[in-house]
């Protein structure tokens, strides 16, 4: 089932309350959807060493991938705080092994909702072209 950007939203929303955060309280929430319709939701998982934390990106990625899935539509971001949060550089890049550069991030920011591309947010991904590219 295709989600509108709203119900899009809405299901990264929802898994805000299950976020663990119990040393920074900021709450994150994804929803990724796939290219067959169906959507995969994170949430951020702190942990106290803080390089071990997932974030709620990668969890929903992880649980896509984990079904099958391996090409996606649209991902929608949002925070407790509302506060226009978007991915970070690891998830960008995480994203850009499956998706292309026109890959619509939607992240809400007070009660907006901001859209950008993958592109956008990350130019000039490492690929595996890049990888070829460079053994060359």
């Amino acid at each position: 089932m295709t989600e509108t950007v709203s119900e899009l939203v809405a299901a990264a929303e929802d898994t805000l309350s299950s976020a663990h955060v119990p040393y920074s309280e900021y709450r994150v929430g994804a929803a990724l959807e796939t290219a067959d319709g169906e959507v995969f939701v994170g949430c951020n998982i702190e942990n106290a060493n803080y390089s071990n934390s997932l974030h709620a990106e990668e969890v929903a990625i992880a649980e896509a991938v984990k079904e099958g899935h391996t090409e996606f539509a649209r991902l929608a971001v949002v925070s407790g705080a509302r506060d226009g949060v978007t991915p970070c550089g690891m998830c960008r890049q995480t994203l850009a092994e499956f998706c292309s550069e026109s890959l619509p991030i939607y992240c809400v920011e007070g009660e907006a909702v901001v859209e950008y591309s993958l592109g956008e947010l990350l130019p000039a991904a490492i690929s595996e072209d890049t990888l070829t590219e460079s053994r060359e």
